[in-house]
């Protein structure tokens, strides 16, 4: 597990070895590798471009591109399977340390795979930091918990006001 990718286990592990150093050589990173579906699954991708600017359609085109030549090319999936590619939106999920410190600042929410702080598996509050072992947030009676990224089932950003604003590209100077 590194800042700048996420941590896949399984199938959804195998795949994210497959095409995140394609994906990085053409200027993007991988968000999340999701599997859903058994008999002919939905494989969906999301991407950021490395350089931070807006995921464009034409972003989603190349990456879809890319990743079905890959993918085709290593079978890791016996069966059909449906390739979906994505941007992660503004409500995004947070998968890589960079994500959480990128929106230090605004809500989110954690669910762990197993109890942790409180002996609770469900969390709300602000993000403060992270780094590549733990993810600090500040819930509502103001305690900041420290939660292990190995630990992280999901995690993604609520949408607040503060978000949309925070996420909508400058207007130019006229």
């Amino acid at each position: 597990m590194t800042a700048n990718r996420p941590n896949h286990t399984g199938l959804e592990g195998r795949i994210a070895e497959l095409i995140v150093e394609p994906l990085e050589a053409q200027g993007y990173e991988l968000v999340r590798v999701q599997i859903m579906g058994t008999e002919s699954p939905i494989v969906q991708i999301m991407a950021d471009r490395a350089d931070n600017a807006a995921f464009t359609l034409d972003d989603c085109t190349a990456v879809s591109h890319l990743l079905s030549a890959v993918l085709d090319v290593e079978d890791p999936i016996t069966s059909a399977w449906t390739l979906e590619v994505s941007s992660a939106g503004i409500d995004r999920p947070l998968t890589r340390a960079k994500d959480f410190v990128r929106y230090a600042g605004f809500e989110a929410k954690i669910e762990l795979n197993f109890p942790g702080p409180g002996n609770r598996k469900r969390f709300s509050g602000v993000l403060v930091g992270a780094d590549e072992e733990s993810v600090q947030l500040k819930v509502e009676s103001g305690e900041v918990l420290s939660l292990k990224r190995a630990g992280i089932k999901k995690a993604k950003l609520i949408l607040t006001d503060a978000l949309i604003a925070f996420s909508m590209p400058e207007a130019p100077l006229q």
